[in-house]
């Protein structure tokens, strides 16, 4: 499954012509706070780009390049996903600045959680948000997810948000 349509956005796999707008999506420290130790360089957002579409390669799952369906616009990512090592199946995001505030996390998490537990059978899903991220665990808590403790993630506390299925419906 390389794509999905939501209200107002279309979850597609990542293409090189969206190098420009990722780039600058993790290039902005506010976007990446509470994602990686500094924001990346254009070099190291293709390097990510890779990474995620190796990903779906590996696991025929992942994340999504998120696209405004009115404008075309690369507003982000998310998807599901389980590198290595991981603590659990996640369900992650991460928008572009100037996009927070208008329910793209939460529609476009929303259509990831439906296809974890739909079409790729899975019983619970996390999201593992930093403590003071609190657009995350708002995001979090509006998909039904609930505080599940504490990982040390890369030498960062993070909490585990969860949804089991049948809380979902």
């Amino acid at each position: 499954m390389s794509r999905l349509d939501t209200e107002r956005l279309v979850l597609r796999m990542f293409r090189e012509s969206d190098l420009d707008a990722y780039a600058a999506m993790l290039g902005d420290p506010e976007v990446m706070r509470y994602l990686a130790p500094n924001p990346m360089t254009r070099a190291e957002a293709w390097r990510n780009m890779a990474m995620v579409l190796g990903h779906w390669q590996l696991r025929g799952f992942g994340l999504w390049a998120l696209e405004e369906r009115a404008s075309g616009l690369l507003v982000g990512r998310a998807g599901c996903w389980l590198p290595e090592g991981w603590p659990g199946f996640e369900v992650g995001w991460a928008l572009r600045r100037e996009c927070w505030g208008r329910g793209y996390a939460t529609e476009a998490a929303r259509a990831a959680v439906h296809h974890a537990f739909t079409a790729l059978g899975q019983t619970r899903v996390i999201s593992l948000i930093r403590p003071d991220n609190a657009r995350s665990i708002a995001v979090a808590a509006r998909l039904g997810m609930t505080d599940c403790g504490k990982t040390d993630l890369n030498g960062n506390t993070t909490l585990i948000y969860a949804l089991d299925r049948h809380a979902n419906g």
